[in-house]
């Protein structure tokens, strides 16, 4: 099998995992404008390298990686993919996504709200995304709340913000910044 062939076979499975884990995300997003990955678009997958490391189970994306289904987008300097021991091969798209973590300035952006942090992991199993750093960043228009790490539950569309915690040069509290005019451009 060429490496054209792996690339596209692992390209097919990364993206049909993704479909999944976001349609049971889509129902709890269909109550709010967060972000949103659904099964019935199309996911393109960008990066300057993809390495591949059958033995480890691991796939990984370097250099301005950008993943895109809809109104959706995310980026990051580097997203690695590892599939579950023992289920397939991620050559040949046969294998489980276990984990996907992503690192180097993440940036999430729905057709509405934004989303910034240092590192993002979501575990497929629990449905759980992650996403911490120095400044967890979300924005919807004007208004702004800061934290150090954002937890969602995909399958219930829960989600925490946790404060800094004794981060240096930090109160440890979350910061919200409310305007007066966003309820009306909503």
């Amino acid at each position: 099998m060429t490496v054209n062939e792996r690339t596209h076979r692992f390209g097919a499975a990364f993206l049909f995992a993704l479909a999944v884990a976001g349609g049971a995300h889509a129902a709890a997003a269909d109550r709010s404008t967060g972000l949103k990955l659904t099964g019935d678009k199309p996911i393109q997958i960008e990066s300057d390298k993809l390495e591949i490391k059958e033995k480890e189970n691991t796939a990984i994306f370097t250099g301005n990686v950008s993943v895109t289904q809809g109104d959706t987008l995310m980026k990051s300097g580097r997203m690695v993919v590892l599939y579950a021991k023992g289920e397939g091969s991620a050559a040949t798209g046969s294998a489980a996504i276990d984990r996907i973590e992503a690192d180097g300035k993440v940036y999430l952006k729905s057709a509405t709200q934004v989303a910034t942090g240092d590192a993002g992991v979501f575990d497929m199993k629990s449905e759980v995304f992650v996403l911490t750093g120095k400044e967890v960043v979300l924005s919807e228009g004007e208004n702004v709340i800061v934290g150090c790490k954002l937890t969602v539950q995909m399958k219930t569309g829960r989600a925490q913000l946790d404060g800094c915690g004794g981060n240096s040069g930090s109160s440890g509290r979350i910061k919200m910044l409310i305007s007066p005019n966003s309820a009306k451009t909503q």
